[in-house]
């Protein structure tokens, strides 16, 4: 392990490198180590930096991807993760943290494909090892003692994780996802705002005159999709000059409404609604 003045030493010599060679692909150990050393600010900077110059480098996103995620910003670090991939499909940087932020919101199945992957090529990675066991004995159990049982075992990994914990808090309900306290708003059928925030472009609070709008949209939708004889619904989008509406339904229960600017894609949208709905469960089953 090196000391605190080895690795000073050690960013003040590529720093001194980078600035004599801002091109200089320097800035990838250094961003590394000054993320490791909790200068969170200086090490978006110079991954920043970095990105500006090679936009098509897997490992710059994968970077930026690890200082995101520890700023708590998990929706930003899946995308550059998800952008790494599609650069790298075999970036185990990148498999490894998407796979983590699948098991901190609880999708297990989704987790076990990436940190399977990440495992495999990196088979002395205590994290990836340890977070891809943890992984298979929740799956073993839940299929073993039934869907409920496994519900409570996806709960306890969540919370041994230290990823969002389940609890009787609703202003935490969200915490580390964009947008936790404007946007996204978790409802029951009834119309009662059980978590989340939003307000107005005005700056209101129209959290629970918006949810009480809500109420029966779940049934309405279920209704429709049956009369047209399209199954079961998934989710509702709805598009705005000012702003595009995602609706999900986290259990049977309850409705998550996500809200963003119009320059989200709807597709975005859908993605980052199927990442706060598994915590909307999971906290939804940390109050059983």
């Amino acid at each position: 392990m090196r000391s605190v003045g080895a690795m000073s030493d050690s960013i003040r010599a590529m720093t001194a490198q980078l600035v004599s060679d801002p091109a200089s692909m320097i800035f990838l150990p250094l961003g590394e180590a000054l993320r490791q050393r909790g200068q969170l600010d200086a090490a978006e900077k110079v991954a920043l930096a970095g990105l500006g110059r090679y936009s098509e480098s897997a490992d710059a996103h994968d970077l930026y991807a690890r200082i995101l995620g520890d700023r708590g910003q998990l929706e930003l670090a899946f995308d550059e993760w998800d952008i790494a991939l599609r650069l790298e499909p075999d970036h185990v940087g990148a498999h490894k943290g998407i796979g983590f932020l699948y098991f901190v919101a609880g999708e297990l199945d989704r987790a076990l494909a990436h940190l399977e992957t990440a495992a495999r090529k990196l088979p002395d990675d205590d994290g990836a090892q340890t977070a891809l066991a943890r992984v298979k004995e929740a799956l073993a159990r839940r299929a073993a003692a039934g869907n409920g049982a496994g519900r409570e075992t996806d709960t306890a990994v969540l919370t041994e994780e230290q990823a969002v914990v389940p609890g009787a808090d609703p202003s935490r309900l969200f915490l580390g996802l964009e947008g936790a306290e404007d946007g996204l708003l978790l409802l029951d059928t009834r119309g009662l705002r059980l978590g989340g925030g939003l307000t107005s472009p005005e700056g209101d609070d129209v959290a629970d005159a918006v949810s009480a709008h809500l109420a029966g949209v779940s049934q309405e939708a279920s209704r429709t999709a049956r009369l047209l004889g399209l199954g079961a619904w998934i989710s509702l989008a709805a598009e705005s000059p000012d702003g595009h509406l995602f609706v999900v339904a986290p259990t049977p229960e309850t409705l998550l409404l996500l809200v963003r600017e119009q320059s989200v894609p709807l597709g975005r949208l859908g993605v980052v609604a199927d990442h706060a709905a598994g915590v909307a469960r999971a906290w939804l089953e940390g109050l059983q």
